[in-house]
């Protein structure tokens, strides 16, 4: 009866093991990687920001309007004059530095990628342009 005795006491002090998860660990990681994704998301964001014309006011009369035109082939051209694109920064900058308004309208062909517009801007805003239209 001693072994018998000596198997029930040993079971009373060892308790039985249990196959459940722990998922307490789990969720905390979860967490933790949900409230690292929510402050990385909007360091992310690029964004330029546009302001559309409205279409009932009539045009206003002042300096003449500058026009960066991109064709299908990757050539540019301000009011139809061809500009090289290593030589469309200083193009700009003397177009612009002398000029109290600082607007242009970028014209771009629908076959462009929109990477090729984009970097376009990135310069004339180099350059000192304050306001990009895309008429």
């Amino acid at each position: 009866m001693s072994t018998v005795a000596n198997a029930l006491r040993t079971l009373r002090l060892h308790p039985a093991l249990t196959n459940e998860i722990n998922v307490t660990p789990m969720i905390d990681v979860l967490l933790v990687l949900l409230i690292i994704f929510m402050a990385a998301i909007p360091s992310m964001r690029k964004s330029i920001d546009v302001q559309l014309p409205d279409k009932s006011s009539p045009p206003t009369e002042g300096t003449p309007s500058i026009v960066l035109q991109l064709d299908a082939a990757g050539a540019y051209a301000i009011n139809g004059s061809p500009v090289r694109y290593d030589e469309l920064s200083d193009r700009l900058h003397a177009i612009y530095d002398a000029r109290p308004e600082k607007v242009l309208f970028v014209k771009g062909n629908g076959k462009l990628r929109y990477g090729d517009i984009v970097a376009a801007m990135d310069v004339a805003r180099g350059a000192g342009v304050k306001v990009l239209g895309i008429p």
